[in-house]
């Protein structure tokens, strides 16, 4: 669920001007006011791009589109795509991106010149062919953030990475992009979309999950406050981990120490049999990686590596 909307005028200051200060101004249109597209629609707005139009269906788009772009007009995708003179932002979910696209090239809402932009991480440039078909120009231009679709967010996105796949001669335009936005490009291949977008998800995404499930087990183990417990553990582990890589690797699986494992899995099996195979999955790649890595050598590694191969009854998987 989204954070509470509030106003936070702070988030609206203008970035100091770049080497893009005195160019031209985009007029822009919005197409998905959902949290990323409100936001980096908000952010083009501040660095002085003209956010003409969004769409926004549900009340808490619209109340977004109210608080984010109050200037910006509230229109369907046809009407935002044709008053989008210079550039289309296209927010929509992954697998939406395509028919987004499809109809409005099919609706004669784009034109020849006009870029089309979409955030889309997993996509690159192919999905916006029916777009390049009727003369607009593709550009993938993906923000390494998670938003809450708040202003908070804007405060967020000063030195933030942008994963971006465009063709050469746009890549001017798209660097400056990313600067109005405060951000640092990184240039995707069109290939490695998908690849780019799973190491993001995975590392992001499923640390939401991994955070969460370890909170859950402290709570069965009578912890009351569970984030007090994590908060420091895990901001030194992410930490340590980002500086150190491999290096930062602590606890039994690096140590190899098999019979905590096993008490481990006991104690899950008994008290929250689906969090096991999550367990396993995890502590066999890290025993893969401790061993790659020249933390746990490969004698001390197969008394821990028998625990890892068996099921949760104790059977050699």
């Amino acid at each position: 669920m989204s954070a509470p909307l509030r106003h936070h005028p702070a988030a609206f200051r203008r970035p100091a001007p770049g080497p893009s200060a005195q160019v031209a101004k985009l007029t822009v249109g919005v197409i998905g006011a959902g949290r990323v597209g409100a936001t980096l629609g908000a952010a083009l707005a501040a660095a002085g791009h003209r956010v003409v139009a969004a769409t926004g269906r549900s009340g808490a788009s619209k109340a977004r589109l109210a608080l984010l772009l109050p200037a910006a007009s509230c229109r369907p995708a046809e009407a935002v795509a044709r008053s989008a003179a210079d550039l289309l932002l296209i927010a929509v979910p992954d697998d939406a991106l395509a028919g987004v696209v499809a109809a409005l090239a099919a609706d004669g809402a784009l034109r020849p010149g006009q870029v089309a932009v979409h955030t889309s991480g997993a996509h690159g440039l192919s999905v916006l062919a029916p777009a390049v078909r009727v003369g607009a120009r593709p550009l993938a231009l993906h923000p390494a953030m998670t938003f809450t679709g708040t202003p908070d967010d804007l405060g967020r996105l000063p030195g933030i990475s942008y994963g971006v796949t465009a063709p050469t001669e746009l890549r001017p335009l798209a660097a400056r992009l990313v600067a109005d936005l405060g951000g640092v490009p990184e240039w995707i291949g069109e290939a490695d979309r998908p690849l780019y977008h799973a190491a993001l998800a995975h590392g992001a995404n499923h640390l939401v999950t991994l955070v969460n499930e370890a909170a859950d087990r402290l709570r069965d183990a009578g912890v009351d406050r569970p984030e007090k417990v994590l908060a420091p553990l895990l901001r030194a582990a992410l930490e340590n981990a980002l500086r150190l890589g491999d290096d930062a690797l602590t606890g039994p699986v690096s140590r190899g120490d098999a019979g905590t494992v096993e008490r481990h899995l006991a104690a899950l099996a008994a008290t929250a049999p689906e969090a096991v195979g999550p367990y396993l999955a995890l502590a066999r790649r890290t025993a893969d990686r401790a061993v790659a890595a020249g933390r746990l050598r490969p004698v001390d590694a197969e008394p821990l590596l028998g625990v890892l191969g068996r099921d949760q009854t104790g059977v050699a998987a």
